[in-house]
């Protein structure tokens, strides 16, 4: 047990990358990538990927590896994120894994059950009483077939509740009754770092975030993309603000503020995911020193403890 996965979180633009690279220098590792959004090969500017320099001198696992037409789940990451590991701790007893998708987190750390793969139309089929009927349709059929989730799941996400549905409708269990009730334990340490900084802060370099993927091309990549608006990878900020313009139901300028806030409000749902987080250490992100002496610290801990035993 002295490979260790260090698992650097934090609410989008708090400065991951940054510190992803200081720490895989330092620490000799390579990175995986754990931003839903970064895994698409079509997303590139709207979802902030390295920059290909970046992506050159450290290894990166898990971006641009897949099509907006493909089917992905947490279930699935982590399966292949438990096959690749034991070739990376063969080069490496540190691996850093980075992102803000909470559920792809938990998914590696803590486990989640093999969930029967769906039948695709079944997936339409929920998707489309979406669109006609909105998601307090989707909301009601959950409460019926699975009281217990609906009551842990963000009624706000359909993604999650269609997810939930569809399992429903394939396996004819509950959803809930999938997921796992204890934590699994993994062959490797985990250490758990989050990044934070001031609210007003963090707002401030969304926004301008934001600004900088406009000028680097944002709205011809979201064109570009049009055709596929219906696909779950692009029902994400960014995207789905440029669709409803390109449909005409907003200006740029309010496109641009649109953008901006949903931004934001994202970030603060990331935050309000981690706080049931125990085990997370919160850092701000300028304080490099102070979190590879943690990491350091608690590398030698583990391999005190395992050493023992």
């Amino acid at each position: 047990m002295n490979n260790t996965l260090i698992v650097l979180l934090g609410p989008t633009g708090v400065g991951k990358t940054d510190l992803s690279l200081e720490l895989a220098r330092y620490f000799g590792a390579e990175i995986i990538s754990c931003d839903s959004r970064q895994f698409y090969k079509e997303m590139e500017i709207g979802t902030a990927v390295p920059s290909p320099e970046q992506l050159k001198e450290i290894n990166h696992h898990f971006i641009r590896f897949i099509s907006v037409a493909d089917y992905y789940s947490a279930s699935l990451f982590e399966r292949d994120v438990l096959n690749l590991l034991p070739s990376l701790f063969q080069k490496s007893d540190s691996v850093i894994m980075t992102g803000g998708s909470g559920l792809y987190i938990d998914a590696v750390c803590n486990g989640i059950d093999s969930i029967q793969d769906v039948d695709t139309a079944i997936r339409e089929k929920f998707m489309k009483k979406y669109y006609e009927e909105g998601i307090e349709s989707l909301r009601a059929e959950l409460k019926i077939l699975d009281p217990d989730h609906y009551a842990k799941v963000d009624l706000n996400n359909y993604k999650r509740i269609i997810r939930a549905l569809e399992t429903c409708e394939t396996t004819g269990s509950p959803y809930s009754s999938f997921m796992k009730r204890e934590k699994v334990v993994r062959e490797f340490n985990i250490i758990k770092i989050g990044l934070t900084i001031e609210r007003k802060d963090l707002y401030d370099r969304i926004n301008a975030r934001v600004d900088k993927m406009i000028e680097w091309g944002f709205e011809a990549e979201a064109k570009n993309l049009i055709e596929m608006k219906g696909l779950n990878a692009l029902n994400t900020v960014g995207y789905k603000e440029f669709f409803e313009y390109f449909d005409n139901k907003n200006v740029f300028g309010e496109t641009i503020r649109l953008i901006k806030r949903n931004t934001r409000r994202y970030a603060k749902r990331q935050l309000t995911w981690w706080a049931r987080d125990k085990e997370i250490v919160w850092f701000n992100p300028g304080n490099e020193d102070d979190i590879i002496k943690y990491i350091s610290s608690k590398k030698q801990e583990n391999q005190e403890i395992d050493f023992n035993f």
